[in-house]
């Protein structure tokens, strides 16, 4: 059984007992979470395409934690000008359990 959620701008392909990581969500730790925008669905060689999502299909998960992904350097530079800007980015994100769809 597999399905295909929207959530934060991005699609994810998921499938019961899956772990991901994404976009930050205002769920506590421990806490379910539903996932309503469903895209695609596959159960039991069946195919189901929504248009776009699937009415009445929802994914469910349990929030396993929330972190901050790893540094990423932004630098910019410009020869000969004495012009460089170096910042630094951690970008937040939600672990997500995927339970039962």
């Amino acid at each position: 059984m597999l399905a295909v959620i929207k959530t934060g701008g991005k699609q994810y392909i998921v499938a019961p007992g899956q772990k991901l990581k994404i976009e930050k969500l205002e769920n506590k730790e421990g806490s379910e979470v539903a996932f309503k925008e469903v895209l695609l669905l596959e159960k039991d060689n069946h195919l189901e395409i929504g248009a776009p999502f699937i009415g009445g299909a929802q994914v469910s998960g349990k929030v396993l934690s929330e972190g901050k992904a790893d540094k990423v350097i932004i630098f910019k530079y410009k020869p000969k000008k004495r012009y460089h800007v170096k910042k630094g980015h951690r970008q937040p994100f939600t672990e997500v359990e995927i339970t039962e769809i």
